[in-house]
């Protein structure tokens, strides 16, 4: 039986392909982590070290704390580890002394660390779903009042502040509260806690049986979903940016070829030639576009001044043929709901496309109309601005 978490149904939902590389082939990178995720892992174990101590009536001073960190920073910081912003001028540095203030900050505004009784740290644990499947249960820091409220805690790093509408619906410490209720009967509440270490604040939720049992029924379905999963898609993203699996992605794989050539092998690439002499045709295809505009225009403008509807070129005649079209209604849904009114909305309507399309391709539709129609494989052609030459 496979043992989920959030973390993995979480990779499934931001890049299938991710997903497949990590969790079905196991393929192992020479990039061990992230610089967000190395600090972050310290920060958590500093302040677990932090309770831990003081579960032994030993109390650590900042002093101490900081040391503790700098000394594991020292220690386990390697230069493999994965930069995204060092093009932003960040070095691990930057990241080193992040981590020294959120832990400066979290000491000074929980001191003297008694306003709760703590249960567990680190809590490593397990729970069954209602399919059966296994799910990790991992709490940062579980505690609890003497009114029978308990705290399921997590200590976040991240740049941005959680808002409330993203805390309450967060899967992660919600799914942790239904362990909480199972293993203590006692619990009059179970509020879930972020401590957003970047802004010295915290992000509070709280939620009820009948959505907590709605949860359960979607981790379900997300995991029947994966397990009968035969395609895993790549999902381009800015969190590509932080994959230590970029450079083997068939996304990002060319990149990192050309990084690797010197300036003459460079221009020389198939790809590169291919690449630039497609995207100097769709500029000139563009210019042509506009151009064709401009002229039908300067033509229309000609047979008016001069009263003629054909003009004649040394080759070519360009004929001018007035006609009437529609205009539609800026308040379409009113109009498409007087059509349905009069009984003229299948009369008029048309077939989308692209709607019929994603619900087909999305398995949403009757299987008749799936019957009834051929899927195929195609591909789209793009151009985009490489993100390290657009500022040159």
């Amino acid at each position: 039986m496979t043992i989920y978490s959030h973390s993995r149904i979480s990779t499934f939902e931001n890049c299938p392909y991710q997903y497949k590389l990590r969790y079905i082939d196991k393929i192992k990178v020479d990039v061990p982590t992230t610089i967000e995720c190395f600090m972050g892992d310290l920060v958590h174990r500093t302040l677990e070290k932090l309770y831990k101590d003081k579960k032994f009536m030993k109390e650590d001073s900042k002093k101490e704390l900081l040391k503790f960190y700098k000394d594991l920073w020292k220690k386990e910081y390697s230069d493999d580890i994965l930069i995204a912003k060092a093009d932003q001028g960040l070095t691990s540095e930057n990241y080193r002394k992040m981590g020294l203030k959120f832990i400066e900050d979290y000491y000074d505004k929980h001191k003297p660390f008694d306003q709760l009784t703590i249960l567990g740290l680190e809590t490593m644990d397990r729970m069954t779903l209602p399919d059966g499947n296994q799910w990790h249960v991992r709490i940062d820091k579980l505690a609890c009042d003497d009114d029978g409220n308990y705290y399921v805690c997590d200590y976040k790093t991240n740049a941005r502040m959680k808002d409330q509408e993203e805390a309450d619906a967060d899967r992660q410490l919600a799914l942790y509260s239904i362990w909480v209720k199972d293993k203590f009967k006692d619990a009059k509440s179970v509020k879930l806690v972020w401590h957003m270490l970047a802004f010295n604040k915290d992000a509070v939720s709280e939620r009820t049986d009948e959505q907590l049992k709605k949860l359960q029924q979607d981790v379900c379905d997300k995991i029947k979903e994966i397990e009968s999963a035969t395609e895993f898609p790549r999902n381009q993203s800015g969190l590509c940016n932080y994959c230590v699996y970029k450079s083997i992605c068939p996304s990002f794989r060319h990149e990192f070829e050309l990084e690797e050539k010197t300036v003459e092998e460079f221009k020389k690439d198939d790809g590169v030639v291919l690449v630039d002499e497609y995207s100097e045709i769709k500029m000139k295809l563009g210019e042509l576009k506009k151009k064709d505009e401009e002229l039908k225009v300067k033509l229309v403008e000609y047979g008016k001044q001069f009263d003629v509807d054909a003009i004649y070129g040394s080759n070519k005649i360009a004929r001018l043929k007035e006609f009437e079209k529609i205009v539609m209604p800026e308040d379409r849904e009113k109009f498409i709901g007087l059509l349905k009114e009069k009984g003229l909305w299948e009369e008029y309507s048309m077939v989308c496309y692209g709607r019929l399309n994603s619900s087909v391709i999305g398995g949403k539709v009757d299987d008749w109309v799936r019957d009834a129609i051929d899927v195929v494989r195609d591909v789209r052609v793009s151009l985009g601005k490489r993100k390290d030459v657009e500022d040159e």
